[in-house]
């Protein structure tokens, strides 16, 4: 793997002009809140919130040609089913893995640390929850199985069901590599659309700092930063406690694989980081996530393989935060779960959260699910509505280091077996 020496500085280009947008965003929705009444600045969220869609539908619209033509076109270059499997075995391994210790250390936290114990439920807002319990009803196992699988790739493209996309474009990806060179044009005619998807991509970016200056001004306009502060204090403080050893057991195992590289992967990655930390949509980052890690030194038949996989399999920070959320809210109510119990839930949550989509509020389902099959009250995702938004900042975030993470290791893995080879 040789890496790219045109080392990125931290604050220059667009990560400076993103995290100048983040402050200003900041200001401005702080000022409305303080200063206009609650009219005024819950119109004044809705309308500045639009920058925000607008730069994640621009986003969204390429996310599906990209999936497609970067996947079959990495798997027709593997060459072979035995590469495939390879190279897809260690990705699942990896993935996993990460979920694992990722649901633990949610756990682990939730329980040491009991954020949700004692807390007043007299003034919590359950219409709030409305939104999200309804998206419950359809989330089964046997609805999720079913859901894996594509009924038709045009419904899976039209709606961005990124898991769906994966599978058909394997099963596309290994038709090629086995009738070989019959069909090189048409993946020559595909690897030719993916780079100008990625052409697209640096146009798409250049709205990123006006995105995320909309969707930070939109919650700060309504929402009482110090007020919520008091009184989520124990749980975000403990959340953050649980995210950041995250963090640092992800940094160290890139350390541990990557060596010094592990420090050129962050510089390279710090632009996607902050787009996902300030829009929450993993979604968001896709496109420009390839490209950095392309420019890092990754072959790009392994991350156009490993990052379809990682945004199904792969979601580090949601993970962690499932398990928290779940029990939290179980403490709140004052239900006692044994460490057996929790496991089991713990298990559940490996299979139910694969392929939730990288979009705000994805998990929060997959915890109203969770609560509904352990009989604690779904209503009580109410309780972490007022802070979730600045929750899923930060595990947003850490999805993204999560999936640029397995992307790098898997690669260097491979061009071992190359050089051996």
């Amino acid at each position: 793997m040789k890496e790219n020496t045109n080392k990125p500085s931290f604050l220059s280009g667009l990560t400076g002009q993103i995290l100048i947008a983040m402050i200003v965003g900041a200001v401005l929705g702080i000022a409305i809140h303080t200063n206009c009444t609650d009219e005024i600045a819950q119109s004044f969220s809705s309308k500045i919130k639009m920058l925000a869609t607008v730069f994640i539908r621009l986003v969204q619209m390429i996310i599906s040609p990209l999936v497609f033509t970067t996947l079959v076109v990495g798997i027709a270059k593997l060459g072979d089913i035995k590469a495939v499997g390879r190279i897809g075995g260690k990705a699942l391994g990896w993935f996993f893995t990460a979920s694992f210790i990722s649901l633990l250390l949610g756990m682990f936290f939730v329980n040491i640390l009991q954020p949700g114990v004692g807390l007043n439920l007299s003034n919590v807002d359950l219409t709030a929850a409305s939104e999200v319990t309804a998206k419950t009803i359809t989330l089964s196992f046997e609805n999720f199985i079913e859901h894996i699988v594509p009924k038709s790739i045009f419904e899976a493209m039209a709606t961005n069901e990124i898991l769906q996309i994966v599978i058909f474009s394997i099963f596309f990806g290994l038709a090629a590599a086995a009738i070989g060179e019959s069909v090189k044009p048409v993946v020559s005619a595909l690897d030719k659309t993916s780079h100008i998807v990625l052409k697209m991509v640096n146009y798409v970016m250049k709205f990123a700092p006006i995105g995320v200056f909309g969707a930070i001004a939109g919650v700060f306009a309504v929402r009482d930063f110090q007020e919520l502060a008091i009184t989520y204090f124990k749980y975000f403080g403990s959340f953050l406690i649980g995210i950041s050893s995250l963090w640092a057991v992800l940094i160290l195992v890139g350390y541990i694989f990557l060596k010094s590289r592990m420090s050129t992967l962050l510089k390279r990655i710090s632009s996607p980081l902050i787009v996902a930390f300030g829009t929450t949509s993993s979604e968001a980052v896709f496109p420009k996530l390839t490209e950095e890690l392309e420019r890092f030194g990754v072959k790009d038949k392994i991350v156009s393989f490993m990052l379809p996989l990682g945004y199904s399999f792969n979601l580090d920070g949601s993970m962690m935060y499932m398990t928290f959320a779940s029990i939290f809210i179980a403490q709140a109510y004052g239900i006692d779960l044994d460490l057996g119990t929790q496991f089991t839930m713990l298990l559940v949550l490996m299979l139910t959260s694969k392929g939730i989509a990288g979009v705000p509020r994805a998990s929060l389902v997959v915890v109203a699910a969770t609560c509904g099959m352990f009989e604690i009250p779904v209503e009580g995702i109410a309780l972490i509505l007022p802070i979730d938004h600045f929750c899923d900042m930060f595990r947003t975030a850490t999805n993204v280091l999560g999936n640029a993470l397995a992307t790098s290791v898997v690669g260097q893995w491979e061009d071992k077996i190359e050089e051996i080879s």
